[in-house]
């Protein structure tokens, strides 16, 4: 482990100019995170769960009253538009209250049915200190769907955002801080790749969730192996929407170019391949097309762009390869990249396109892209659409698009995904389980499931004698 501090710099996409500049934990600083947490963990697991509950609102109130800090801090970080940034501080003020609501019913004791002279329940335990490594892409959403009901449940947590996004766990602290939270309940640490594996075999984490790659969940799996630690992982999509002929066409449009081009493309759950039945495949096309041209291309702090850059520019130079490589293999390009002047190679500028004449031998339908680039394929039943949707190493969620809901339930029994969509795509509703199937990751998270990889069961069996 570090034994002394070394520099992490984030470079921003807008211009590539150094935005922040933290030290890296040093092995001093990681243990001593580390023992405050098992130290402070015992005395907030006998805090009533109505105080916790009272300190983590006024989180959520202290993270909304700094909101424009926070979105500026989001579109220098990571590219997000202006326009745009604020709606991630109002999806983790939604999240966080749904999961403090849900708390009591999550965490309730079970009592068994009365059994002459016994007593039995279960009761739901803390687990000890939570390991939370959080992406960049949606830095706040993913990060809270564990760090609340990690709290709730008595736990204490250590942050490790990426270093694209440092500020973030900053931001938290804060908010958790002005709160009233105890030392040592929520702390971050920046970390090299190094580092956070070394912590998560240190015996003090009981407990680790990571948002990122597939690569990055192997590491994980790898670093926990053999302490027998709970691991939530959630790593990504190939996301695929199904317009069937009887859809609303204008609304799947709508919703399907939002979902697969919001945030630059960068979402885990986004749109990444479309399948359209092939008796309005060439309406629907046309019209995501006049949709896809509309986008503007610019610098995320222009209050008039609707598209920002990519990350970095070595993630616009994979999605441009996928595209290349479509092309080369037949695909036809439907957006001509001269008409949005600022996507030069080189940066992390990118025009979106939208493909069609596709299948799976083409890298842009099979790896996740992404970034704003779609695959639109046609397709000329629903048992060729279902058979299309899960050809794919990924299973987070999926999309059809009819008016005919009993039929869109009968397909998505069949579809391998952690959640199924009807007529709308790329949101997550805190009321419902978060997982995914496959590559796409495994465990919890999000609605009163969510709570069960937090705690541990704990049975009581008391024999009264008479």
């Amino acid at each position: 482990m570090t034994s002394k501090r070394q520099l992490q710099q984030t470079y921003s996409p807008i211009d590539n100019s150094v935005y922040v500049e933290r030290a890296l934990a040093s092995s001093e600083d990681v243990n001593d995170t580390l023992q405050k947490a098992v130290e402070a963990q015992a005395n907030w697991l006998h805090v009533t769960l109505q105080e916790r509950a009272a300190i983590c609102y006024k989180m959520v109130d202290a993270f909304i009253a700094n909101e424009d800090e926070i979105a500026n801090q989001l579109c220098w970080m990571m590219g997000r538009p202006i326009q745009y940034a604020r709606g991630e501080v109002a999806g983790l003020a939604e999240r966080a209250r749904y999961m403090i609501d849900v708390a009591d019913e999550a965490l309730a004791t079970i009592r068994l049915p009365e059994n002459t002279g016994f007593l039995r329940y279960i009761k739901r335990e803390a687990l000890g200190t939570a390991f939370v490594i959080a992406p960049w892409n949606y830095p706040y959403l993913t990060a809270i769907n564990v760090i609340i009901p990690a709290i709730m449940a008595g736990n204490c947590v250590v942050l490790k955002h990426s270093a694209q996004t440092p500020l973030c766990a900053e931001q938290l602290f804060n908010a958790f801080q002005k709160a009233g939270l105890p030392a040592g309940v929520f702390q971050y640490l920046h970390l090299s790749h190094a580092d956070t594996e070394a912590v998560i075999k240190d015996r003090r984490i009981d407990y680790v969730a990571f948002t990122g790659s597939v690569a990055g969940g192997v590491m994980v799996e790898s670093a926990s192996c053999g302490r027998f630690i709970g691991v939530g992982l959630e790593l990504g999509g190939k996301d695929p929407a199904y317009v069937r002929a009887d859809a609303d066409i204008e609304h799947a449009v709508a919703t399907c170019i939002d979902g697969a081009f919001f945030n630059s493309g960068q979402s885990c759950c986004g749109i990444e391949r479309i399948y359209v039945d092939s008796r309005v495949f060439d309406e629907f096309v046309c019209k995501s097309v006049d949709l896809v041209k509309g986008y503007q291309l610019g610098r995320p702090d222009d209050i008039y762009t609707t598209l920002g850059p990519m990350v970095k520019a070595s993630a616009a130079g994979f999605v441009r390869s996928q595209i290349q490589d479509a092309i080369s293999k037949g695909a036809i390009a439907h957006i001509d990249a001269n008409d949005f002047p600022l996507d030069k190679v080189g940066t992390p500028y990118l025009a979106p396109q939208l493909l069609t004449n596709v299948n799976h031998q083409m890298r842009v339908m099979t790896e996740e892209s992404f970034g704003p680039v779609v695959g639109i394929m046609k397709v000329d039943s629903d048992e060729e659409a279902i058979a299309l949707m899960n050809d794919s190493e990924f299973g987070l969620t999926a999309s059809v698009f009819t008016q005919d809901i009993d039929i869109a339930v009968a397909i998505g029994e069949q579809l391998e995904t952690g959640t199924f969509f009807v007529n709308r795509c790329d949101y997550l509703d805190p009321a419902l389980a978060w997982t995914g199937v496959k590559n796409s990751g495994r465990g919890c998270t999000l609605s009163a499931l969510g709570y069960e990889s937090l705690t541990r069961p704990k049975s009581f069996h008391i024999k009264i004698l008479q």
